[in-house]
Parts: structure tokens; sequence; C-alpha cells
């Protein structure tokens, strides 16, 4: 007879458990830094419709297992395989996370995101729309989508339009990452926890309260060097123009701005025009279901937009990190191609069901 034990049953993708009065949502793909992928979101959701009514779970937390990071974003490879055959199947996945991502930010009971490591696109999705929002000395936040050819997406438009002055506009066009201190100034977090503190954090709110917890266990945010530098963020990314920011940027005496300059002119300019356009309609829009249903018509019309699929292969695929944008530049793109992305889609809207927790 064979010694030989069977393998232990892999792990769901996501850990659900429970314990004291709190809920533990943990995301579990740590070799790709956890990043969401179909079924992840509709375990997310069905434990969060689950606990809506339960009273025995007064509190939700969300981590990431893994070292890395809480979330890295979507399931990329996927969205660009898709995008090359055409099928347009990650509509379907998009409408479910952006219910998600609403439901998330509608939720009755305490959320706290714990936002350490990497947490970029969808990761904001899942975490920066949170009741309470932490992040540590390791964390990276950010939208980095114009540097794949797309949108900021996952509520982001709504977030980043709602940053002090120009920060947000920034951020989403150059595709940058902050940190700590710059992520609580721009409204995408609450609280700075130490990391080495998250064990007694996640241990303490089987049985208290988060506002109590957080009270006793957040310090002083780092600095927020973005932040610092408002004057000229404001001045240059002022209106509507992305062409105009660009040469604002590279006219402006601030070696900051320069920079930025640099690393705008190597976005897609099809997806900074578009992503400008989508924070200042998210800027005038009620709610952040409104700003979803909007993402929505951008990300799936995306999926034909050439500069994804290139974006993608460049920095994902074949990470020869040097894409040809198509158009090349931000003066050759035509706004009438833009604006037809904005048009309600002929499929269907994004359907937000009302919930105990609010209304869609």
């Amino acid at each position: 007879m064979s010694d030989h034990q069977p393998d232990a049953p892999a792990e769901p993708e996501v850990v659900v458990s429970t314990t004291g009065h709190l809920g533990r949502l943990e995301l579990n793909r740590p070799h790709a830094i956890n990043a969401l992928n179909h079924p992840m979101v509709g375990l997310l959701q069905q434990a969060l419709d689950a606990w809506r009514d339960d009273d025995a779970v007064r509190t939700v937390l969300l981590t990431g297992r893994g070292e890395r990071g809480l979330c890295a974003g979507g399931d990329i490879v996927s969205i660009w395989k898709d995008a090359r055959a055409g099928t347009h199947e990650s509509a379907r996945f998009w409408s479910d996370e952006y219910v998600l991502n609403h439901t998330i930010g509608r939720y009755p009971k305490p959320y706290v995101a714990v936002m350490d490591g990497i947490v970029l696109g969808g990761g904001i999705g899942v975490s920066a729309h949170a009741s309470h929002r932490v992040v540590t000395e390791r964390s990276s936040l950010g939208m980095p989508e114009t540097g794949i050819g797309f949108v900021p997406d996952v509520g982001g438009t709504w977030l980043l339009s709602h940053a002090p002055g120009e920060l947000g506009t920034h951020l989403g066009l150059t595709a940058g990452s902050v940190g700590a201190g710059d992520a609580i100034a721009l409204g995408l977090a609450d609280h700075f926890v130490p990391s080495d503190r998250i064990d007694e954090l996640v241990r303490r709110l089987a049985e208290e309260e988060p506002d109590a917890v957080l009270a006793d266990l957040a310090e002083e945010a780092p600095e927020a060097p973005l932040l610092a530098q408002r004057d000229w963020i404001d001045e240059c990314y002022a209106g509507d123009d992305a062409a105009a920011v660009l040469a604002r940027l590279r006219e402006h005496r601030a070696p900051e701005a320069q920079q930025a300059a640099g690393t705008l002119a190597k976005r897609s300019p099809f997806a900074v025009t578009a992503t400008l356009r989508a924070l200042r309609e998210a800027g005038g829009l009620a709610d952040l279901g409104q700003a979803l249903a909007m993402e929505l018509r951008l990300t799936v019309r995306f999926l034909d937009v050439p500069d994804f699929v290139e974006g993608v292969r460049a920095q994902v695929i074949d990470k020869d990190r040097d894409p040809q944008w198509r158009p090349a530049s931000l003066d050759e793109v035509d706004p009438a191609a833009v604006a037809a992305l904005f048009e309600p889609l002929p499929s269907g809207e994004l359907e937000l069901p009302t919930t105990s927790g609010g209304t869609a």
C-alpha cells in the first residue's frame, strides 16, 4: 500500500472567514499580487451580500495575502486576450466588478481595507471606496491605466476628480503612484498604521469597533511630497485640453513639472485625452454610481482601441516597454473619436441594484 498522501485541496482565491464579529476577506493570488479575476469578484460580492443582514458580522476586513501588496489590479492578460479576439467578454467582468465597487462604497457596515504594499487599478476599486482605509509605510497606490493605453476605472475617475485641486488629474494622466502620506492627502486613504501593527489591528477588529481600534493604532501620516507641489500642478493641469497641459508642463520652471512632461509624453495620447475628459465629467456627476456607469462605456469601447492591445503587449506581454501609440501625439487625437466613447452603450448601461445599504 502506498504511503502517498493526496494533495490538500487548493485554497480559494478569496478566503472568506469570520472571527468574533469580524468578517474577513483575504485576496489569495499572491503569485500575481492578488490580481482580480471574475471568480474573485463573485466571491467578494457573495460574501458581502451574505454579511449585509447577518447580525453576527459587525465589521468587514479586506487584506491581501503575500508580501507584495493588497492587489495589483485586474487580470489584464485575460482582458488583453479578449480585446485581441474581439469577443467583448470582459464587459461582464467589468459590470460585476463595478457593482462590487458600488456595493463597497455604499456598504451599511464598517468595511476596513488594509492597503499595504502595491495597490493598483482594480485594487483601488475594492479598497479606496471603503469606510475605513488603512495605509502603511509600504503602501504604493496608483491608477496606471494610461501607461497601457487604457482609462482609470473601478470608480477611479470619481476618486481622482475629487482630490484637492489638480492632484488627481496629475496622478491619472501620468499613471503615477503615491505613498501613504499623499494617499491620505488625495483622499484615497484615511489612516496610517505601521505594517508591524497590522496583525494587532486584525486581532482587535474581531472584538472592537474599528473607529476605536484605529484611533489607538493609527499614527501621524508621513509627509506628502506630491501635495507640497500643488502650486505648479494646479497651474499646469487646469483646463480640458491635454495638449495644452503638456505644453504648460514643458514650459514650467519647476524641475518636477519637466519630469511630469517627460512622463506624460510617453503615455498613450488617446488614453490621456479620454482620461482628462473622464475626470472632468466625473467631477460634475452626482455620485460614485454615475461615475461607474460612465466608466463602463469607456472600458467596453477601449477593447476596440488599438492602443490598449499595444500598451499591454509592450508593458506586460513582450515587456519591451516601447509601445507604438496611434496616434503618436496629443495634437493628433480626434476629439470626435474621444466623444464617441462617452455615448450610451447599445448593449445596455450598468445596472446597480438597490439594496438596504443605499440606492443606485
